[in-house]
C-alpha cells in the first residue's frame, strides 16, 4: 500500500529555516508527480509546490524565492527547504504524490510548522 511519511516540521523565529522530508513507500516514486501543499487553521489547503518525476519544478508565489522542492528517486523521498520564515508560513504541511498511471492520489500525515518568535 502506497504510503507518505514526512518529518522536519517544528516551531522556528522569523527568518529562520526548516527542512521537510517526506519518504514514500509502496509505489514506484520515480514516475509520479509529487508536491507539498499546506493547510493553516480556518483556511483552505493549497498547493506550496511541486515536482515532476524529471525534476521540473513550480511554486506558489507566496513562497517562490524562498522554498525549494527537490526529489531523490533513488532514496524515493521529496524535500521541501523553507527559507527567510514568515509568521504567515505557520501551518500543517502534506506530502502528495498525484493521481496518475491509474492509481488515486496519497497523502501524508502532515507535519506542523510554526513560525513565531
Amino acid at each position: 500500500q502506497a504510503q507518505l511519511v514526512e518529518s522536519g516540521g517544528g516551531l522556528v523565529q522569523p527568518g529562520g529555516s526548516l527542512r521537510l522530508s517526506c519518504v514514500a513507500s509502496g509505489m514506484i516514486f520515480s514516475v509520479f508527480n509529487m508536491a507539498w501543499y499546506r493547510q493553516a487553521p480556518g483556511k483552505q489547503r493549497e498547493l506550496v509546490a511541486a515536482v515532476t518525476p524529471e525534476g521540473t519544478t513550480n511554486y506558489a508565489d507566496s513562497v517562490t524565492g524562498r522554498f525549494t522542492i527537490s526529489r531523490d528517486n533513488d532514496k524515493n523521498t521529496v524535500t521541501l527547504q523553507l527559507n527567510s520564515l514568515k509568521p504567515g508560513d505557520t501551518a500543517v504541511y502534506y506530502c502528495h504524490r498525484a493521481a496518475q498511471w491509474g492509481a488515486d492520489d496519497v497523502w501524508g500525515q502532515g507535519t506542523q510548522v510554526t513560525v513565531s518568535s
